[in-house]
Order: structure tokens, then sequence, then C-alpha cells
């Protein structure tokens, strides 16, 4: 259940939710490196905190043994991303960024899907 292309070597390279997860946490970086200086240890740190948590929990739980396991670390994983896209929503209040602006959006959609559906998949063959 935990494979799902040819592309690394190790079982979360694998994962397309890894993969799209990587690439929102780039983007989430490139985002917040905008955002006032006021926010550094702030919304900042929290946003990319979240954003790094992601595709950690998919690889740790990619690592362990059993579905059982790795459904908890697809939970935490979706978690996260409810996290993200809540300071991403703070951040379109305060005018940090304007809702359309860049590629976050997409991904956190599109790591959501995959995420909830990897879980889904994983959880019936516990």
């Amino acid at each position: 259940m935990k494979k799902g292309g040819k592309v690394g070597s190790k079982p979360h390279e694998q994962l397309e939710a890894w993969r799209k997860s990587m690439e929102l946490v780039e983007e989430i970086y490139r985002m917040t490196s905008n955002f006032p200086a006021q926010e550094q240890y702030g919304l900042v740190s929290q946003m990319r905190r979240a954003a790094v948590s992601i595709p950690s929990n998919l690889a740790e739980g990619a690592a362990r043994d059993g579905n059982r396991e790795f459904a908890r670390f697809l939970s935490i994983a979706r978690g996260s991303l409810s996290e993200l896209d809540t300071q991403c929503q703070i951040a379109m209040r305060l005018g940090y960024f304007k809702q359309g602006q860049g590629q976050a959006e997409i991904l956190l959609e599109r790591v959501g899907k995959l995420v909830s559906g990897l879980h889904k998949k994983v959880k019936e063959t516990e």
C-alpha cells in the first residue's frame, strides 16, 4: 500500500503525497520569505514548522512496520495540513499574500487529497 511509483529507493520517495508535500514546503518557504520581519518568529515559524511536518510524518510512517502505524502518521500529517491551511488563511486575512498568489493553495488541496486517499486505503488494509 505504501508504494506508489518508481521514483526513489526509499519508501517515502515512492509516495506521490510525499513528493507533492515537499513541493508545498518549498512554496511555503518562498511565500513566507516576503512576510514582515515581525512575523519571523511568529506566523513564519509556525507555517514552516507545519509544512515540514507533513512530508516528515509521511516519511516516518512509510518507514514503519505495518499499516496501523503508517495510518497514525498519516493522521498526524493530515493534522499538520489543517494547521497549515488555517495559518495560510490567517496570513491572507492579514494581507501578507492574496488568494491565488503562488501555488500554496493548489498544493494544499492536492496534498490533502493525496494524504486522505492514502489514509483511507491504508485503513482498509489494517
